[in-house]
């Protein structure tokens, strides 16, 4: 059996050297049609995606654990099967797609089992019961502790120690290319006088990854580091909305609420572990020696290449502004689910936690407008002529990101949302 990973692999679906999914990435969605608004379970190759229902149906994923009743609604009944069964299922797909395929000449067939990705719309790919997003990135964390907290010690004694997170809102995690709400809430712009209460004012973005839970596990029970890449499904892009005006008066003692609890947004297509194992690069070093608990088996960071641009009203298409890598991220996602069920935390099928902004070591690669205008002093000068110290209504935010390999990537589409007043 030929590796679904194997980079010499070919589709008989037409993919360009710099299209996000080619048959090396088969990365899962759930979409629905204009002739058929039921949800299924979709896989993306090239500029279409691959009807799971259809195929199940027409009984091409035979001797795989999919069955007929999973491919609706959403993921979670893929996810549950854990990392090897998934693994199966994607080999069954990546033959399916090859070259030598008998699927190639079948036109009949295919016309019932591909759609172009344009003509469809796409859903949430999971029901997400949990979300929790973590601070883990030290540039990041660097940077926002110099510019509020102390320029000499800027990471509080316990962020070298843990991987420090909070528990965000499910309910509003959405989907890419959904309109974002301007968020409203207390602030305090003088500190001489009370609170007022309005529009936020400083709405930003974090550039970060966010991680399926694939198997989930009992209430008491934990995930050692060498077991939680196989309750790993796989990754998509995540933008950590951000009212940071809002933010910077609730946020002490407990931490962030209302600026963060309005939306969340996530890439479409989950690229699973499998897809991303040949970019795994050795991680950051961690200084002081963490616990024996959080001691890394394996490196988990990701060569995933990241940039985040503004579109205004005025341009054609995005103006990107930050180049930034997940590679970069000082606690990786081994150590966050380990650390996240450390003391018996339930993980559920479908949970999703989010990487913590993404910030690399230089002020063209930071994954915040906060820390690229150094807290509103330097403006981000915009090719329309326009600057920015944070989104304004109808400005749209888009993140894209993709592994390069020689010849071919495995890319995870965008996220993007466009705010509105």
């Amino acid at each position: 059996m030929i590796e679904a990973n194997n980079p010499q692999l070919k589709s008989f679906i037409s993919v360009s050297a710099d299209c996000h999914f080619p048959i090396q990435n088969l990365p899962f969605g759930v979409f629905s049609t204009a002739d058929n608004t039921k949800r299924r379970m979709g896989v993306a190759i090239g500029d279409l995606v691959l009807d799971i229902a259809a195929c199940l149906e027409n009984d091409l994923l035979e001797n795989t654990p999919l069955k007929k009743e999973m491919a609706f609604e959403n993921l979670n009944a893929l996810m549950q099967l854990g990392r090897k069964n998934v693994t199966l299922v994607r080999t069954a797909i990546s033959e399916l797609l090859r070259d030598s395929s008998a699927l190639k000449d079948n036109e009949a067939l295919k016309s019932k089992v591909f759609h172009k990705q344009s003509e469809v719309t796409m859903h949430l790919p999971a029901k997400i019961s949990g979300y929790t997003d973590f601070y883990s990135s030290k540039e990041h964390a660097t940077n926002i502790g110099t510019l509020f907290r102390d320029k000499n010690n800027p990471l509080l004694p316990n962020w070298v120690h843990i991987p420090v997170a909070y528990d965000g809102r499910a309910g509003s995690i959405i989907v890419s290319d959904q309109d974002v709400k301007r968020p409203q809430g207390q602030t305090r712009p003088n500190l001489e006088e009370p609170p007022v209460f309005g529009k936020c004012k400083g709405l930003d973005v974090e550039v970060e990854v966010g991680v399926f839970v694939g198997t989930g596990t009992e209430l008491g029970d934990t995930i050692s580091m060498d077991k939680a890449p196989e309750h790993i499904f796989g990754m998509v892009l995540l933008n950590d909305w951000s009212a940071r005006d809002i933010q910077k008066w609730e946020y002490v003692p407990l931490g962030p609420f209302l600026g963060k609890n309005f939306a969340t947004s996530i890439s479409p297509w989950v690229v699973t572990l499998d897809a991303l194992e040949p970019f795994r690069v050795a991680a950051p070093k961690q200084d002081p020696k963490v616990l024996d608990y959080l001691a890394r088996k394996e490196d988990w960071a990701v060569d995933l290449k990241l940039a985040f641009g503004i579109q205004t009203p005025n341009m054609d298409k995005p103006e990107y502004i930050s180049h930034t890598n997940f590679k970069y991220m000082y606690w990786d996602i081994a150590q966050q689910l380990t650390h996240h069920s450390i003391n018996g935390c339930a993980m559920n099928t479908g949970d999703l936690y989010g990487s913590g902004t993404i910030s690399g070591p230089t002020a063209d690669s930071y994954g915040s407008m906060i820390e690229m205008t150094e807290g509103g002093k330097n403006p981000i000068k915009l090719s329309d002529g326009t600057e920015r110290v944070f989104l304004k209504d109808g400005d749209t935010a888009v993140i894209t990101g993709f592994c390069q390999a020689d010849g071919y990537r495995v890319g995870f589409g965008s996220v993007s949302g466009k705010i509105f007043p």
